[in-house]
């Protein structure tokens, strides 16, 4: 059985902890937003090379290949934001 000092020590690593959970989330979420804004970069980018008459297809698929990984990124970290839910 923990005796009362026991106990007040290890509130405070509770807290830590749920403050670090927190901590992760908002870097998760901040490194979400970056990632669907580099993603729609990337869109932009990839239909104005379309457009042009000299598009460069090497590129083209370069940035293709680059905007699928962010989409997979993107799919991980909101994977890792929702919490599971036990039925």
């Amino acid at each position: 059985m923990l005796s009362s000092g026991d106990e007040r020590s290890f509130g405070p690593q509770v807290q830590m902890a749920d403050e670090s959970g927190e901590n992760a989330q908002t870097d998760l979420q901040a490194e979400l937003a970056r990632l669907r804004e580099e993603h729609r970069d990337l869109d932009s980018a990839i239909e104005a090379l379309e457009r042009s008459v000299a598009g460069d297809q090497l590129q083209i698929q370069r940035l293709k290949k680059r905007k699928l990984t962010l989409r997979d990124r993107i799919f991980h970290i909101e994977d890792a934001i929702t919490p599971d839910i036990i039925a």
